[in-house]
């Protein structure tokens, strides 16, 4: 049996979102630790109106609901509404009526200038089209004094996707990423989410490279089917491999995953960049 994964063009296909329904538990356990780094970063206070971009199936839209309670609210805003309909379902599971989910686009944000008190985006920066433009239409919406609060992946060179896609790509070769498609690294060079956020119009702009705990908490195999499913910047690398490669490679990423096996969580770690802008 291989293990190639099926093509898909984006966030929203339905490979994905079988997927992220499938591991929920497990991907929401290993998310954890970003997203309460990121509230914690961005301050929210009770009463607040947020607005989290490219919220996805609703973290940390979800979580800064908690911090900003019933007098306050969060707009969770994503491209893809099948996506949305999934936070959507975890914030009713939660119990939370603050949350709002609002499908469109960050480049031209449906909200009118000076809406929200609070600007986030967990993993999402990097995959903006424009992310000047996305950021100058963030600095729209938010109110004076307003800070916007972002997390965006650091270097490839780390475990967790060395371990994985440095595998794959070693055996295949080619480019990594395609040269004109989503890059989750866009912002691992130091200084460069600081430098867009100035070009949008930010001040007391702020930038820091932090490693967060980053940890599967199950064995190799369901780490890497999952990786596979859901990395869709990575799938014109994994469509590249023939079939009859797919057995070893999987076993060369299972000894490399191992490695970080610790009995019961594969603890990856994770370098991050949290960078922060005031309006």
């Amino acid at each position: 049996m291989t293990s190639k994964p099926e093509a898909g063009p984006d966030w929203g296909h339905q490979y994905g979102l079988a997927a992220a329904e499938k591991w929920k538990a497990k991907s929401a356990a290993m998310g954890t630790p970003a997203t309460e780094a990121l509230v914690e970063y961005a301050c929210p206070v009770p009463g607040m109106r947020v607005l989290d971009l490219a919220s996805g199936t609703g973290e940390p839209a979800i979580t800064l609901a908690t911090r900003v309670g019933p007098e306050g609210s969060v707009t969770a805003l994503d491209l893809s509404q099948d996506l949305l309909d999934i936070a959507e379902k975890r914030a009713h599971s939660r119990g939370l009526k603050n949350v709002r989910t609002q499908q469109g686009d960050a480049h031209s944000l449906p909200f009118a200038d000076n809406s929200f008190d609070l600007g986030t985006s967990r993993f999402g920066v990097m995959f903006f089209r424009d992310p000047t433009k996305a950021l100058g239409e963030l600095r729209r919406v938010l109110r004076s004094g307003a800070r916007a609060c972002f997390l965006a992946w650091g270097r490839f060179d780390q475990p967790y996707w060395k371990s994985m896609m440095g595998v794959v790509h070693r055996n295949v070769g080619g480019p990594l990423l395609p040269p004109d498609g989503p890059n989750p690294f866009r912002f691992a060079e130091p200084g460069s989410l600081s430098e867009t956020l100035r070009q949008a119009g930010f001040g007391s702009v702020e930038e820091q490279t932090v490693t967060l705990p980053w940890a599967w908490p199950g064995p190799p195999d369901e780490v890497w089917q999952q990786m596979k499913a859901v990395a869709v910047p990575f799938r014109p690398l994994l469509h590249r491999v023939p079939a009859e490669r797919w057995p070893e490679i999987d076993a060369e990423v299972s000894r490399e995953v191992a490695r970080y096996f610790e009995g019961e969580k594969i603890s990856f770690g994770a370098e991050v960049i949290r960078a922060s802008g005031r309006k």
